[in-house]
């Protein structure tokens, strides 16, 4: 097994809840799996459930070809680390992103391949950010030319995997690609309303 796109809710506790949203008549859940599994370069779709919600999960992705472990992503991790080679490609994505671009997730998945060992699709800032003091007054414009906002899958090879620190952040030295606005979280009424137009849009197969 060469890739294996690992699916979590590890944000807030509510996130569990949150991926079984109905958008276009299925669980954002399900429109995220199938996405993972229409990238040709994945072999493998892990799904890390809450054990609150591993039912739900299982009837969500029914039918898809994706595996279901409930319990913590490391546990869920090791269920199939044994299939995994040397030169696998681990990928983290937020099940709450659903509609991310494949070209993306292949874009992330060469990165790794040509070296890099933690790759992050990132979008460019583009609201102005101010810096306030304690009492909350501005003292200043940070550049945004340099700022970034991350999303996911974040690609890693597998040692570099399993030396992550999976509660924080992004390492220093992670490698970027281009991310896509289709990949918000989707979170709010107007993220939703986002997530129905795309989910009903019709489906450019060009693109894998």
């Amino acid at each position: 097994m060469n890739v294996v796109a690992i699916v979590t809710v590890a944000h807030h506790a509510s996130d569990g809840e949150s991926a079984l949203t109905p958008v276009h008549g299925e669980a954002l859940l399900t429109h995220t799996v199938r996405g993972l599994l229409d990238v040709p370069e994945i072999d493998l779709v892990l799904v890390v459930a809450p054990q609150r919600c591993a039912s739900s999960y299982s009837e969500a992705v029914r039918g898809l070809g994706c595996r279901v472990v409930p319990g913590p992503l490391r546990q869920a991790f090791a269920a199939v680390e044994p299939e995994l080679s040397r030169d696998s490609v681990v990928l983290l994505h937020d099940a709450l992103r659903a509609f991310i671009p494949a070209q993306t997730v292949r874009d992330v998945i060469a990165a790794v391949r040509d070296g890099a060992p933690v790759v992050v699709p990132v979008l460019p800032m583009a609201d102005t950010v101010k810096l306030t003091d304690a009492a909350s007054r501005v003292v200043g414009t940070e550049d945004r030319t340099r700022l970034r906002t991350l999303q996911t899958p974040v690609g890693y090879t597998l040692g570099a995997f399993l030396e992550a620190d999976l509660t924080a952040a992004v390492p220093a030295g992670a490698a970027t690609v281009p991310g896509h606005a289709d990949a918000m979280r989707v979170t709010t009424d107007f993220e939703l309303s986002l997530a129905e137009a795309i989910a009903a849009a019709p489906k450019n197969e060009e693109a894998l």
